[in-house]
């Protein structure tokens, strides 16, 4: 407790705290996609090696055997996903479920042209010519996205229920999709559980939409 009052009473202390918070986050990212990405290619190398009679490292054998291209891969993905079984589950728990409806009935109202989306990749809206800094954000998702007429994602709004900051790992994943939403114009709004009010979330839905 002590240390957080420090920390408040110092807000460039807390500035440096969440910009180092950032970094370590962003590293520490980057190093699990890379690891994730390196084990698949390992993976696909190994099974289409032993498909064409390539031994893993070693070179090919001999012959007229076609070249390995990306639809191999696919093909290969094709049977896995094949075997496997699947089933559908629910894209918001209880709690996202109903800020979804509160939330979907309110900018309706505002402006019927806008929409709302749910557990979308900040990939699927956002776009930078560094290759890296976009690999960091990809797959980074926000709870709620108001999107305008023209399907461009306006505001970003994310759901905070209980245990959501678990951790200097969370708050920094937070402060990397944060910095991304910012430098791209899109805004960035929280709604805490047990804090905002219906009312609260229609006036900021008036607050951000504009009326239709």
């Amino acid at each position: 407790m002590e240390t957080v009052n420090y920390l408040l009473d110092r807000p460039f202390v807390l500035l440096i705290v969440l910009l180092i918070g950032a970094v370590i986050g962003i590293v520490f990212e980057r190093q699990l996609a890379y690891a994730d990405r390196e084990k698949r290619k390992a993976y696909w190398r190994g099974r289409n090696a032993q498909r064409f009679g390539k031994k893993p490292g070693g070179a090919m054998k001999t012959g007229s055997e076609p070249e390995v291209t990306r639809s191999d891969f696919a093909a290969d993905q094709l049977k896995t996903v094949s075997r496997a079984k699947f089933s559908s589950r629910s894209l918001l728990n209880k709690a996202e479920a109903k800020v979804f409806d509160a939330l979907d009935k309110a900018v309706v109202a505002r402006n019927p042209k806008w929409q709302v989306m749910a557990q979308v990749s900040l990939g699927e809206f956002l776009a930078s010519p560094d290759k890296d800094a976009y690999f960091a954000v990809n797959s980074k998702r926000v709870d709620f996205a108001l999107m305008d007429e023209n399907c461009r994602v306006v505001h970003a709004l994310e759901y905070q229920g209980s245990g959501h900051h678990t951790g200097t790992s969370a708050a920094a994943r937070d402060a990397v999709k944060k910095e991304a939403l910012r430098k791209a114009g899109i805004g960035y709004h929280e709604i805490i559980a047990g804090h905002t009010t219906p009312s609260e979330l229609r006036a900021l839905v008036e607050k951000l939409v504009p009326a239709g």
